[in-house]
């Protein structure tokens, strides 16, 4: 039934809340799972208007390369595990970013974890879940995440 299921992950506990399950059915299906982690430059304290375009570029190179460490990690742990695992790293806007990559890699499944943030919280949080949600052409499967922070 799933062959190719999609796993955003943000290197959070809370992210990683859907992994059991994912991996439960990634072994019953024989599905290749697809970590995916979207990165945006970040930087406390600094608007994106004050950067100056060498030091965010550094800064972004740097992010890459902590996300690209932290899905070899767990790619290891669930190849370990018995489970095909292919990572992906993109940029941009995380819930544009999944759903192209789903689309990219033809993925029958996307599966993440959802922070259970509702109303007001949600709102203020914000809440790539519910942007997805929206958006998604294709099954969707979302694992509350009850991980405190």
């Amino acid at each position: 039934m799933f062959q190719r299921v999609l796993v955003p992950l943000d290197g959070s506990a809370r992210a990683e809340a859907v992994l059991p399950a994912v991996t439960d059915l990634a072994r019953h299906y024989g599905a290749t799972l697809i970590l995916l982690q979207v990165v945006r430059l970040v930087l406390p304290g600094v608007s994106e208007f004050e950067l100056d375009a060498v030091i965010a570029s550094q800064a972004f190179e740097q992010q890459l390369s902590q996300a690209r460490s932290y899905l070899a990690m767990v790619q290891q742990r669930l190849t370990e595990q018995g489970v095909v695992v292919e990572t992906r790293v993109s940029r941009g806007g995380v819930v544009e970013e999944i759903l192209r990559v789903a689309g990219e890699e033809k993925a029958d499944l996307i599966a993440m974890a959802s922070h259970g943030h509702s109303g007001l919280s949600r709102v203020f949080y914000g809440s790539v879940a519910a942007g997805v949600i929206h958006r998604v052409d294709r099954p969707l499967l979302l694992v509350r995440s009850r991980t405190d922070p």
